[in-house]
């Protein structure tokens, strides 16, 4: 009976020689908000095993904010010490954490914390010493405040760069150059349609006067659009609004178009194209009557 007990008790110390020891210690449960506490593990008889578990500064529950977590392991011994602080008044726990030692978990024991407010209501808290009153100059002002003025300077800069540059498109866009150069592409697009050598002249004169009223209402800003055709030969004629020779142009035309328009006559190929060539004539020479007229009036 004493062999067997002898025995037993042999196998027992033979086994625990062989497992490892997890320990932990907490060094304060009742800390105060903000103080720092130390919570180690530490893993004895590790006979070279790895070890594994959370990683660093993450190991403590939200509440614990890790201040330094360092890590120790040697042939037979592991040590994990983690400094940490809370910042809100209670009790929080630390619950059993988890370590794999060769395979094998094992937990650490569980603890609850209890943070407190040391701060006793009524204290009066003085600075170490007054704030000292420093004049500054304005070398002083200029380094303080020398970005916001900058970025204000360059902001309007940016804003007066942008206002010149749509200034100066509105102004290329509405130039005669660009206006006439638009109205001469319109006018080969209808030539490209091919009414004359067609004889279709109801089309064709219906969009060559489209085309001439638009460009007389852009180029020369008069309501040719919703004008009459008397009623806008008496307003180029009044107001001298184009030269002579244009006025000629554009009253033939025109008048040849309301003809046809109510079938009161039917022009031949040669009058169409002689019509086309007209028009297209008195585009080209707008451009250049309208920039020695502004040259001259200074606009």
């Amino acid at each position: 009976m004493f062999k067997k007990t002898f025995l037993i008790i042999i196998t027992l110390l033979s086994t625990l020689g062989q497992s490892q020891i997890l320990g932990s210690r907490l060094d304060k449960k009742t800390l105060a908000l903000g103080e720092v506490g130390v919570f180690e593990i530490n893993i004895t008889n590790l006979q070279g095993k790895d070890v594994v578990s959370a990683p660093k500064n993450e190991l403590l529950p939200f509440h614990f904010e890790e201040v330094k977590d360092s890590i120790s392991k040697q042939q037979d011994s592991y040590e994990r010490i983690i400094e940490f602080q809370v910042f809100e008044e209670g009790k929080f726990k630390i619950p059993a954490l988890d370590f794999k030692i060769g395979g094998q978990i094992y937990h650490t024991i569980p603890y609850e914390v209890e943070v407190v407010n040391t701060a006793q209501k009524g204290d009066q808290i003085n600075d170490i010493m007054k704030n000292k009153e420093i004049p500054l100059d304005v070398q002083d002002y200029w380094q303080l405040y020398k970005w916001y003025i900058l970025g204000i300077l360059t902001l309007f800069a940016i804003i007066f760069v942008i206002w010149q540059i749509l200034k100066y498109l509105k102004r290329r866009k509405n130039s005669p150059i660009v206006m006439t150069n638009q109205t001469l592409r319109e006018l080969e697009g209808l030539k490209k349609k091919k009414y004359i050598e067609s004889g279709n002249y109801r089309s064709f004169y219906v969009e060559l006067i489209d085309i001439s009223r638009n460009f007389l209402a852009k180029q020369y800003r008069i309501p040719a659009d919703v004008l009459l055709t008397d009623d806008l030969i008496d307003v180029l004629k009044t107001n001298n609004t184009i030269s002579k020779e244009n006025e000629k142009v554009v009253e033939e035309v025109f008048l040849r178009s309301d003809l046809v328009k109510f079938a009161k006559t039917f022009p031949d190929e040669p009058t169409m194209s002689k019509d086309f060539e007209d028009i297209r004539a008195f585009v080209k020479r707008s451009s250049k009557d309208l920039e020695a007229e502004h040259l001259r009036t200074g606009v």
